[in-house]
C-alpha cells in the first residue's frame, strides 16, 4: 500500500507539486500557495519557479 504524500496543486493552471505537510487546504483541495487557495486575488502568482499560474 502506497501513502500519498505529494500531489499536484488543485489549481488548474498551477504546475506545482505540493507535500501534503505543507499544503495549504481550501474546500477539502490542497494549493501550493495562499495565491492558489484564494483563486488569485489582483492576478498574483505562487511565485514558485518555472510556474506562471496566476487564474
Amino acid at each position: 500500500m502506497t501513502t500519498v504524500t505529494q500531489m499536484k496543486c488543485a489549481c488548474p493552471s498551477c504546475l506545482c507539486v505540493v507535500s501534503l505537510s505543507e499544503a495549504i487546504e481550501k474546500d477539502g483541495k490542497q494549493y501550493c500557495s495562499s495565491a492558489c487557495a484564494e483563486g488569485h486575488p489582483n492576478g498574483s502568482g505562487c511565485g514558485h519557479t518555472g510556474c506562471e499560474c496566476h487564474k
